[in-house]
């Protein structure tokens, strides 16, 4: 009995022997393999001819100013974490200055994409919720049309509202009675039309949401979250030198002028390399150690609420499945601006890798453009002193980021 008690415990012994040998055997497996792909992809990263990328910016770029007439511009590209920036021709013709490092252009629109941003972080820290109607928050618009908007709607472009503030309205007070009068044209979540006015809404809400005022929450907060050192709203003195001059349709320096509501949807300017950090914080490619929140915030704008033509729309973010073609590309830019139809996407869908993300910008003298594809690890901020045709933009991105990929 003792024999076959010591021969059973000596069998189960050795299965286990063998079991525990079997599970170490496949994860150092696993582990070759995980060293492996590192190793591969540091390889893709290490293997990317720099003078190659310098070569295609060059040859898109160059002719596009010249094209263009566009005195400045600077491009930083990102792929697999590794950064290469580019800067061309003049912040400012008179005198003479130089796009650098540290020139701070205009970004227009891409300012929605930081209204969003912060309407996410107030959501994500229990401050705000985008279901509850605009009234919800603003309550001088209660009992008025603002009872059946919501949140999402104004950070979607699905609120009604249209693009530019009328040019009577200069104050909150004029601003309220304005839109306790307004009356949409159609329901709200039903159209998508384009408006400065709804993503005014959406930030002035969001920082009312954190107890503070918008240009403290975006300089104060979201900012220095994001390790956006060189970014404003409003360009401190001690960097007016780094402020490029936009040139407008008559060749004239211009800066923005500023609106009501402004800030929110067209009032930051920044350097490449911020928004080529701002692009890779929107990829997850960065340890934002400051608050955990704000990776979730910035994932969550990515979110798609509504279908409209080809776009699907996210919390200010535009987006296609990728891989997309240019002229899929083109048309999806191109109607952003029109009024479209817009279907709910129930549930919303969740973000997504496989998907090209895009947002233009301009003012009178600037014209932006950011795109990035998070599943390629690569992205593109276009930064010009002149206001140019968005299709341009779009298409030179698309062949320098293909280029990436050797999709020529």
């Amino acid at each position: 009995m003792r024999i076959g008690v010591q021969g059973s415990t000596y069998i189960r012994l050795k299965g286990h022997l063998f079991m525990r040998k079997k599970m170490q055997n496949t994860l150092k497996l696993l582990s070759v393999i995980t060293c492996l792909a590192a190793t591969a992809q540091g390889a893709l990263a290490a293997n990317i001819d720099e003078s190659k990328i310098k070569d295609t910016v060059d040859d898109l770029i160059q002719p596009l100013m010249q094209k263009n007439n566009i005195p400045g511009m600077s491009v930083a590209v990102t792929v697999n974490g590794k950064n290469y920036i580019y800067n061309y021709g003049l912040a400012a013709k008179q005198p003479q200055q130089p796009v650098t490092e540290n020139t701070l252009f205009e970004v227009g629109s891409l300012s929605k994409t930081f209204a969003a941003t912060l309407a996410s972080y107030a959501q994500v820290s229990g401050k705000l919720s985008l279901d509850q109607s605009v009234s919800h928050y603003v309550p001088e618009l209660r009992g008025s049309s603002f009872d059946h908007v919501s949140v999402l709607n104004v950070g979607t472009h699905t609120s009604g509202l249209q693009l530019f503030m009328p040019e009577d309205i200069k104050n909150t007070t004029q601003l309220m009675a304005y839109l306790k009068a307004w009356k949409p044209a159609d329901a709200a979540g039903t159209h998508r039309v384009y408006s400065n006015i709804g993503t005014g809404l959406l930030g002035m809400i969001a920082a009312k949401s954190l107890g503070v005022s918008y240009e403290d929450a975006i300089e104060k907060t979201l900012l220095p979250q994001l390790g956006m050192h060189h970014s404003y709203l409003k360009v401190p003195a001690d960097q007016m030198e780094n402020y490029a001059w936009g040139y407008n349709k008559k060749d004239e320096p211009v800066h923005v002028n500023m609106e009501i509501l402004g800030n929110e949807a067209y009032g930051i300017k920044t350097t490449s390399s911020d928004l080529l950090r701002y692009v890779q914080a929107n990829m997850g490619q960065l340890k934002l150690d400051a608050n955990a929140k704000m990776q979730q915030a910035l994932t969550a704008t990515h979110t798609g609420y509504f279908k409209s033509g080809e776009i699907t729309q996210d919390l200010m973010w535009e987006q296609l499945p990728y891989p997309v073609s240019l002229p899929n590309l083109l048309t999806g830019n191109d109607m952003a601006m029109t009024k479209s139809v817009a279907t709910p996407i129930v549930p919303p869908l969740p973000p997504q890798e496989n998907v090209w993300i895009n947002k233009t910008g301009s003012t009178n003298g600037f014209g932006a453009y950011i795109a990035f594809v998070p599943a390629k690890k690569m992205g593109i901020v276009m930064l010009a002193n002149k206001n140019y045709s968005i299709d341009q933009r779009v298409t030179v991105a698309y062949k320098i980021l293909s280029s990436l990929e050797g999709n020529k």
